[in-house]
């Protein structure tokens, strides 16, 4: 328990801008600039700062079910989880993020499909960081992660938030490179960061909806409790 209310300190500092600074180390495989992966997002809707939304993002929030000790972020939906991803790197956790609270859902819906191809297919970016002087820790919330071709069959990927990293098949236990700032693609898994996922993984050839359930049980730690949804992103997408 003192361990985690440490880490809950050092996340409050980071959300409130307080926090570590980014580490600067450029990701494993080099920068965005540098990635053989194409990141020019094509003639797709953009935001008031002109993010992109829709093409290989989530174009909209089909349902959100908050549950208790969340408000963060409600205020930026949907605009928070749509596009692109907003992180920081591995020092400090992002805030350009939605909080669910203990137990809340949200489903995105796309464009695009998402489609099995070689690889993972998707990412999910939440805004897990390293906890400052514990180099192999890192502030961790998890949620379930489950996709549907038609919103209203749903398969998950399985996840047990209860064992030691790394905690696959879960979403929110990888720190996020991509931004606007940091020029690290998000569509290249070898520079984002975020968690990647494989449809072949739990037999599923397409879908257009991803639905993040958090898998919090310690109780609420309002305003910002659970899992914290940043962006997720279409790695195989076809029309």
């Amino acid at each position: 328990m003192a361990q985690r209310i440490s880490a809950l300190v050092l996340w409050v500092w980071a959300i409130a801008g307080c926090g570590a600074a980014p580490t600067g180390d450029s990701p494993e495989g080099g920068t965005g600039s540098d990635a053989a992966i194409s990141c020019d997002f094509g003639d797709v809707p953009t935001l008031s700062d002109g993010r992109v939304v829709g093409g290989p993002f989530a174009s909209r929030v089909v349902s959100f079910t908050p549950g208790p000790g969340a408000s963060f972020g409600h205020q930026n939906l949907p605009d928070a989880v749509l596009g692109p991803p907003q992180g920081t790197g591995d020092g400090r956790g992002g805030t350009d993020v939605v909080s669910l609270g203990v137990g809340g859902s949200i489903v995105l819906g796309f464009d695009v499909e998402i489609t099995d191809g070689p690889g993972p297919d998707f990412t999910v970016f939440e805004n897990a960081f390293v906890i400052a002087g514990r180099e192999q820790a890192v502030w961790t919330e998890l949620a379930e992660v489950s996709v549907s071709e038609d919103g209203e069959t749903w398969t998950s990927f399985p996840c047990d938030p209860r064992g030691p990293a790394p905690h696959t098949g879960c979403a929110g236990w990888s720190p996020v490179y991509s931004s606007s700032e940091s020029g690290y693609c998000a569509l290249d898994p070898r520079v984002s960061g975020g968690d990647l996922f494989d449809l072949a993984s739990i037999g599923v050839r397409r879908a257009r909806f991803v639905r993040l359930r958090d898998l919090e049980s310690m109780g609420a730690m309002p305003p910002a409790s659970g899992f914290d949804l940043d962006a997720v992103a279409v790695l195989h997408p076809a029309r």
